[in-house]
């Protein structure tokens, strides 16, 4: 039986910087790739994807949140789905917008509120936890779900832009330091 993967964390003191970690997900995502995204409303997840489609290669200017479309498709190196699970009130409107087709197609998926129905996502995933530590700043907590998403993880932690590490789970910092803006 597999153990476990430690949790990976980091701290975010911008907008900036949560783009810049997308960036480098985006960068290292493979086809079949699924982003479980979790927080509260303004914890960065859409700017985290932001960062995800520029990394991709697909123009970041076209993106927004898909709170009131449910679902956005970028086109880069490899196509990005990009969901927002916020306004559904039931699994039976998740089925209905087409949510076990996405994960079967030939891209990338990023699930927002992904907490709202788990049980409709696939069992490997990778749950990427965003929250308020402060007004300006974020931390975000990485838990792979599965041999794959375990996978992807390694491959971000090699390409994560000069993150400083504090004790053996946990990141914080990224490089330079500037002013934080508000999200």
């Amino acid at each position: 039986m597999a153990r476990p993967a430690r949790p990976r964390r980091l701290v975010l003191n911008s907008r900036r910087e949560t783009e810049s970690i997308g960036m480098a997900i985006g960068r290292v995502l493979c086809e079949g790739d699924v982003l479980a995204l979790i927080g509260d409303l303004g914890a960065g997840k859409t700017a985290l994807v932001h960062g995800i489609v520029s990394g991709l290669e697909a123009p970041p200017s076209s993106v927004s949140s898909p709170t009131f479309m449910l679902m956005h498709r970028y086109h880069g190196r490899l196509p990005l789905t990009h969901m927002d699970l916020y306004r559904l009130r039931s699994p039976e409107e998740a089925e209905a917008i087409g949510l076990a087709e996405v994960f079967a197609d030939d891209g990338v998926t990023a699930v927002e509120w992904a907490d709202r129905f788990p049980s409709l996502l696939p069992s490997d995933r990778l749950e990427i936890r965003l929250a308020h530590r402060t007004f300006t700043t974020r931390s975000v907590q990485f838990m792979p779900q599965g041999k794959r998403s375990r996978a992807l993880l390694a491959r971000i932690m090699t390409v994560l832009p000069s993150v400083k590490q504090r004790g053996q789970s946990q990141h914080s910092g990224l490089s330079g330091k500037r002013k934080a803006s508000p999200r």
